[in-house]
């Protein structure tokens, strides 16, 4: 290791001091449900003054396996799964009704610390996907109606004029849900937390729940960095 990067490690760790890279994951008995410290460990990520914190990538694949990856938003997570929304006719929801597994990456670079999750996915109920579609602004209510997401357009002017129209039917009124546009939950099967360490020597936590008995417990494991 040259001299500058030997300087650049000290200064990684020492911007990242309290946040993992010299105090690690917790014990495993201190973390038993991945949710409370997926929970802890997004909050460190707000206050991180990260922008976008609850960014995410999103894999999917068809159903001979092609596979495809993009950022989303993270919506809401817990026992349930960690959700997210999109219109129903997007590249990603089409994938998703063909081969309903994906994976989740979060990455949060100046905490050193990543999240990996896999599992199946389902769709949300219309009456969870209604409730978040209230609280978007009517901009985002619009476009949504709008776009035919995923799907070709001639130009810029094209999709403004779509726009427009959906100003115009519904001005003065409430912007529904459109029953092509929803949510979706990501029910874990696996879920990792990875923490930078010096030398490379990162931790790395494996939960997978427990089959028998069926108690929302899981099973942890620490995988070698």
């Amino acid at each position: 290791m040259s001299k500058f990067d030997d300087l650049r490690a000290h200064l990684r760790a020492i911007r990242t001091l309290t946040s993992g890279v010299t105090r690690g994951l917790p014990l495993l008995e201190a973390a038993a449900d991945p949710y409370d410290l997926f929970r802890d460990w997004l909050r460190d990520a707000e206050a991180s003054g990260l922008l976008l914190p609850e960014s995410m990538a999103l894999a999917t694949a068809t159903g001979d396996g092609r596979p495809s990856v993009r950022m989303v938003l993270l919506k809401g997570v817990g026992p349930d799964g960690f959700r997210f929304f999109t219109n129903y006719g997007s590249r990603k929801a089409v994938e998703l009704d063909d081969n309903p597994q994906a994976s989740l990456c979060f990455h949060w670079s100046v905490l050193e610390r990543q999240v990996r999750v896999e599992g199946r996915v389902e769709r949300l109920s219309a009456e969870a996907s209604a409730a978040y579609f209230a609280t978007r602004d009517r901009g985002s209510r619009i476009g949504a109606w709008a776009s035919a997401q995923s799907r070709p357009i001639a130009d810029r002017a094209g999709l403004e004029a779509r726009v427009a129209e959906v100003e115009a039917r519904f001005e003065g009124r409430d912007v529904p849900l459109p029953d092509f546009w929803g949510g979706y939950a990501l029910v874990p099967d696996r879920i990792e937390f990875w923490q930078g360490r010096a030398n490379r020597l990162h931790d790395r936590l494996e939960y997978t729940p427990r089959r028998a008995p069926n108690d929302g417990s899981w099973k942890i494991a620490r995988l070698q960095p």
